[in-house]
């Protein structure tokens, strides 16, 4: 009979901490402990501790318990609260009301608790799970470390404030002192986009890393066309710049275009190319459109959501943008993406803007 191998103290702690991370048994065991007292102190006191307090474990356990096990301690506390109703000396219609609010109540619970088993994890770990998504998106867009020549920003805004958008950025420097900027509309509105936007902004991220310059949006647009989903098109401008040179290589998919602004000048122009939106078409080309910045010139990079809007024409929003980089020309490109995101009119949509500056 083979030896049973007994645990470290350091082993059963790493293994109780990992039982603890990924199971709900000590939230339920606590919660059925509370559940138990609560119920024996109304049975006690039921002029000081009424069975409405069996809620708050009930309210607790909605937020602590995965899906599986939560209808079952919903199921439990329903009962105790039935067990110090029908002890009470007298039962008035206010009690019986109160017994109506609480089914109710646990109702929307388990009805939620069965919403939330797609997921498989409780409300927190779920939530969790999505933060640590979004912080995985925003990551994407997080710019290398550039030479001192060299200044770019991000900036996206979600519509209404949330913190999952249908426009992000991703950035990647290659080895042969390349910059790779790509900037994406996903199509669509609410929950469904944003977790689009999660996706894709994993993929692309993979794609530009693996074929830079004029492969990419190729790529990119082969890789939607094999979702197939129902609206699953994405409009993208994508940069291709040589660090040493400032020699850069632009192409768009069915995106706005660029705004050029020429130090030498002060003037402005915009920088457009041909290329359909991604997962509309197979096998479609990307018109490429190159050029150089010069030193003190400025790229700005956005998503329609920032030029354009219900009282608003786009090409009257590209002027007022292209107005505010003219501006950096004299004030300064420090700062200046969130100088010309603050100058915008604010849109019901999501909003983006990546500023390229080549420094004196």
């Amino acid at each position: 009979m083979p030896r049973r191998q007994s645990l470290s103290p350091s082993s059963l702690w790493r293994r109780m901490r990992r039982e603890l991370a990924v199971s709900d048994r000590l939230s339920l065991a606590s919660l059925v402990l509370l559940t138990l007292l609560l119920t024996a102190a109304g049975l006690v006191w039921p002029t000081w501790v009424p069975f409405t307090t069996l809620l708050v474990p009930m309210f607790l356990g909605s937020l602590l318990l995965g899906p599986r096990t939560l209808p079952w301690f919903v199921v439990l506390v329903t009962g105790c609260t039935c067990l110090v109703l029908f002890l009470e000396t007298e039962i008035s219609n206010r009690s019986i009301v109160r017994l109506a609010t609480t089914f109710a109540i646990a109702l929307l619970i388990m009805a939620a608790s069965f919403r939330r088993s797609r997921l498989g994890v409780s409300g927190p770990r779920g939530e969790s799970m999505f933060v640590d998504l979004r912080d995985r998106i925003a990551r994407q867009g997080t710019l290398p470390q550039l030479p001192e020549r060299w200044l770019v920003e991000t900036i996206t805004r979600s519509e209404g404030g949330t913190s999952f958008a249908g426009d992000f950025v991703v950035a990647q420097r290659t080895q042969d002192q390349h910059l790779e900027l790509v900037v994406v509309d996903v199509s669509g509105k609410g929950v469904e986009v944003g977790a689009r936007s999660l996706f894709l902004s994993g993929a692309f991220n993979g794609i530009v890393s693996a074929l830079p310059g004029g492969q990419f949006l190729p790529a990119a647009n082969a890789y939607l066309l094999r979702q197939d989903w129902d609206e699953g098109f994405a409009t993208a401008i994508h940069l291709h710049l040589d660090l040493a040179t400032g020699d850069f290589e632009l192409r768009k998919a069915g995106h706005p275009p660029a705004v050029w602004v020429h130090a030498g000048s002060g003037r402005w122009s915009v920088v457009s190319s041909d290329g359909p939106a991604l997962g509309l078409l197979p096998d479609t080309d990307f018109e490429c459109v190159s050029g150089r910045l010069a030193v003190g010139d400025g790229l700005m990079m956005y998503t329609d959501g920032l030029v354009e809007s219900s009282t608003r024409d786009m090409s009257l929003g590209i002027d007022k943008l292209a107005g505010l980089g003219t501006r950096l020309l004299a004030e300064g490109f420090e700062d200046g993406a969130e100088y010309v995101m603050k100058g915008m009119q604010a849109t019901d949509d999501d909003r983006a803007l990546v500023l390229v500056h080549r420094r004196w």
